[in-house]
């Protein structure tokens, strides 16, 4: 059982990420936030809000995304503290690889593959139905059978329904994204960065046109009566909420994946981790508190409740039937999902890497395009898995299960920094958690509270996720790891057999 716990050296991993440059150096502390913000900022604030508020808390939403953002902001600092000491590809992976054992880093690299994949895969979906929404209301049909998952009974506008065939818009937009993942890390963050530009404008948009339109009225009761259901309003309520709208904040743990891309990681991870996780949950308590305010909580259970709540609030000029406030707000919703797919594609490629190159994964996957200095193969394999399953699943229960997944890997980073702090206390760290004997311990502790309340069947996917990551790491991963055979982490050679 000793080798379950073996871990790798902190030396070690800080001499390969000044050793290893196959990954292209290229991301500044503004690229960093931006990728931040451009995987936080989507399905939260323009599904979740609504969702949240009608089923769960009332117009305490706010609170609800006030304790995820809490949670989040502990989690932050240590992941910050870790992306600085160990700056390579891996986030939540390598951290526990360096402090609790292989067997702890195989299971929340696992729950990372879970995390990443099923996040991109449910996105995929609501971006696909944002785009037919948006293109219905300016006469561009999409053809019903190619704009739902295989089986789904789609409802024409005669009243009559057609069996879809599979997905082909959430297949287009996985394309796309994947395409540009190989291309190169540089071009990714910049149409990253043109995209968080435009839905950051349509959201702070909405802000300051929407809040004349508030009526005080619409938040009593703050917090709705509990109706006898566990987590249908009341406090109980307030906290399961919480738990789903941490899908919102899963954002910036993606940013410290991309550690060994960064120009300067000890200055600028914890920048770009910190920054865009307060710019976005200001955003969040904001827009959640303008929407109920706008209208009653109760009608904002609908998929573009940001959309509905513009246009109760008189904002924008009609062209016929069409709201442009509201055509504006979907535009935003669509480059803001776009950009959420492409940084979660890219921690899911990223953290293969990881994995890969300590040996608990097949070499091939960790190889770089000698033109392009990405991992052009794990980014393709996670592309067509994620396009696959987003063309022929409505997955339902995606954020819940995005959600647990995070908070795990939440809670893990939050005791392994608290662990390396003691076990290792001579490293030097560019940047330190501040109270870290008070902050790590409530990181991990409220990740844990906000896990309680999510529904069984999350808990039972996840269990069965893990039972299944358990039987691959015994048939492939100890044999192959790295440590298991007494050698440090392998650079295998860039690909050289393709064209550039």
């Amino acid at each position: 059982m000793k080798f379950l716990f073996r871990r790798r050296s902190i030396t070690d991993i800080q001499a390969e990420a000044q050793t290893d440059q196959r990954l292209h150096r290229a991301l500044g502390p503004v690229n960093l936030a931006a990728l931040g913000v451009g995987a936080i900022i989507g399905t939260g604030i323009f599904v979740l809000t609504g969702t949240i508020a009608a089923q769960h808390a009332g117009p305490a939403v706010v609170l609800s995304f006030v304790f995820a953002g809490i949670a989040s902001v502990f989690a932050a600092l240590c992941y910050s503290e870790f992306a600085a000491l160990v700056p390579v590809a891996g986030s939540a992976y390598t951290y526990a690889y360096a402090t609790l054992g292989e067997i702890f880093a195989w299971i929340i690299g696992w729950d990372l593959i879970l995390e990443y994949a099923v996040g991109a895969i449910a996105v995929a979906v609501g971006w696909s139905g944002y785009v037919v929404s948006f293109l219905n209301s300016i006469g561009v049909h999409i053809p019903a059978r190619l704009s739902a998952a295989s089986g789904t009974l789609v409802t024409m506008a005669d009243g009559t329904t057609v069996t879809a065939l599979f997905n082909l818009p959430a297949v287009v937009i996985v394309f796309l994204i994947t395409t540009l993942l190989v291309i190169g890390i540089k071009e990714s963050a910049t149409f990253n960065n043109a995209i968080v530009f435009v839905k950051v404008a349509v959201v702070l948009m909405f802000i300051g046109g929407a809040i004349f339109a508030v009526k005080a009225a619409n938040w009593h009761p703050f917090i709705p009566a509990n109706t006898g259901e566990f987590g249908h309003f009341g406090w109980s309520g307030v906290l399961q909420g919480a738990g789903m709208a941490f899908f919102a904040y899963i954002g910036f743990d993606a940013v410290s994946t991309a550690a060994q891309e960064a120009k300067n990681p000890q200055r600028d991870m914890p920048i770009g981790i910190i920054s865009s996780l307060v710019i976005c949950t200001v955003l969040y308590i904001l827009v959640s508190a303008i929407a109920t305010g706008v209208m009653p909580y109760a009608g904002l259970d609908v998929p573009d409740p940001i959309a509905l709540a513009a246009d109760r609030a008189g904002l924008g000029l009609r062209v016929g039937g069409l709201s442009l406030m509201a055509a504006l707000i979907k535009l935003g919703a669509i480059a803001g999902l776009s950009s959420v797919i492409m940084v979660m594609m890219l921690g899911q490629s990223r953290v293969f890497y990881s994995m890969s190159r300590d040996g608990l994964l097949p070499a091939f996957v960790s190889r770089v395009h000698p033109r392009f200095h990405t991992p052009w193969l794990t980014s393709i394999m996670t592309g067509a898995a994620v396009a696959f399953f987003a063309a022929i699943l409505p997955v339902s229960d995606a954020a819940n299960l995005c959600s647990i997944g995070t908070l795990l890997a939440f809670a893990i980073v939050c005791i392994g920094v608290l662990v390396l702090r003691v076990r290792e206390p001579h490293h030097v760290r560019a940047f330190r958690t501040p109270a870290i004997w008070f902050v790590a311990p409530a990181g991990a502790l409220s990740a844990v509270v906000l896990m309680i309340p999510l529904p069984p069947l999350t808990w039972l996917r996840l269990i069965v996720w893990f039972l299944i990551g358990i039987v691959v790491y015994g048939l492939y991963g100890h044999r192959h790891s790295r440590l298991h055979h007494g050698l440090t982490a392998k650079v295998e050679p860039q690909d050289e057999t393709l064209p550039g």
